[in-house]
């Protein structure tokens, strides 16, 4: 199959985050019925960089795009076997740099028999002041750095409640401390 017989899939999500609203859930449902030969058109209102990191780690490669909007961006998603799709336009694959550094870190780590019998690590994120998604996704994109046991520890503005929705399926377990501010507190450990 070629591109031009792809089914091209398009979401804007700039409605709801100009709402302050969290699209993360809506995107993910809407990754969840692609299929390996579609295209995954985003529209939002920033550059996605921890989307495309995130859905990297699930099989997919994105370019991001400013539009003349300076508050446009469209990021082309494709199933990673297609990867040359996104190439033909002559651009680099925006989601080779969160994965690049993601590998750096964990080549400066400790490796073999030390790193099992390691502590513990805790990650600490503050996720306070993000636009939706990004807290979410910065979240999920640390407890994917992580090992089983390991924690991170996000103070977000709000309750995550599609987040918790996720670490439930995923099997984390998490406390959710709401603090008198209004903002949130919350301990996951990754499972």
């Amino acid at each position: 199959m070629n591109r031009n017989d792809a089914k091209i899939i398009e979401l804007d999500v700039r409605p709801q985050l100009r709402n302050k609203l969290e699209p993360f859930q809506l995107i993910m449902d809407t990754v969840k019925t692609l299929g390996q030969d579609d295209i995954f058109v985003l529209h939002a209102t920033f550059k996605p960089t921890p989307l495309l990191g995130l859905l990297k780690m699930k099989g997919f490669v994105g370019k991001a795009e400013p539009q003349e909007d300076k508050d446009h961006w469209i990021t082309t998603f494709v199933n990673k076997k297609n990867k040359h799709w996104l190439e033909e336009s002559g651009e680099d694959d925006e989601a080779d740099a969160p994965a690049k550094a993601s590998r750096e870190r964990q080549a400066s780590s400790p490796a073999g028999a030390d790193a099992d019998t390691a502590e513990p690590k805790t990650i600490e994120l503050d996720n306070r002041g993000l636009e939706p998604p990004q807290p979410m996704v910065r979240t999920l994109v640390a407890l994917d750095r992580c090992r089983p046991g390991d924690r991170v520890r996000i103070h977000n503005d709000r309750v995550p409640v599609f987040l918790i929705e996720e670490l439930n399926n995923m099997g984390c377990a998490y406390t959710v401390d709401e603090q008198p501010d209004g903002t949130a507190k919350v301990i996951i450990t990754k499972a």
